[in-house]
């Protein structure tokens, strides 16, 4: 897969799980029939037999279910047996962003956390504008996969709509065969 539709598929991860879909996102969704039949047969289907505003209602209470009531997608809070939610330097997320001269400015952000899957799924996409594989690579080995995948497992049978359950596997099948592609091209990661 090229780096164009890479940097693409992380940016759009990083919008879907950042927060709800607004009417003008759904609308682009609908409107898409590569990117919603990528995702899923059943959710383009799903898709185009709802309104924009059946697809709202619906959309935005299985988000907040999922990621807001239920769950979080916080590495730190889905790694740590505490449920805890590490902030600042103390974060190894956050440090991973400052080793790489990741500037992160979470004042300017509705997330607060440093490591929420929007925000990992943005580093992703800068490291990608930037060209560092082994720093791609990496990431993913020792933040995303360790976390996300297991988190998506667990959420998917959680989703009441089409979209969000084929989002959760989407989203492994993806990373999965990312890390796959650039432990190809890049050899080996640290651990």
């Amino acid at each position: 897969m090229d780096d164009k539709t890479r940097l693409y598929i992380y940016a759009f991860l990083s919008r879907v799980f950042t927060e709800e879909l607004d009417t003008k996102s759904i609308g682009d969704l609908r409107d898409n029939d590569q990117l919603l039949e990528t995702i899923g047969e059943e959710t383009l289907e799903w898709f185009k037999s709802h309104s924009v505003q059946e697809l709202e209602e619906l959309l935005n209470i299985d988000y907040n279910s999922l990621f807001g009531i239920n769950n979080h997608p916080i590495e730190s809070a889905v790694m740590d047996s505490k449920n805890e939610i590490l902030v600042g330097l103390q974060n190894p997320v956050m440090q991973f962003y400052f080793s790489h001269g990741y500037d992160l400015n979470l004042e300017s952000s509705k997330l607060y956390v440093p490591d929420h899957a929007g925000i990992e799924f943005g580093f992703m996409q800068s490291m990608i504008s930037t060209g560092d594989k082994k720093t791609q690579a990496e990431f993913l080995h020792k933040h995303l996969l360790q976390w996300i995948v297991p988190f998506l497992v667990a959420v998917r049978p959680m989703a009441d709509t089409p979209f969000y359950r084929e989002l959760c596997d989407f989203t492994v099948e993806f990373l999965l065969s990312d890390y796959s592609q650039l432990v190809e091209e890049t050899g080996e990661v640290d651990a």
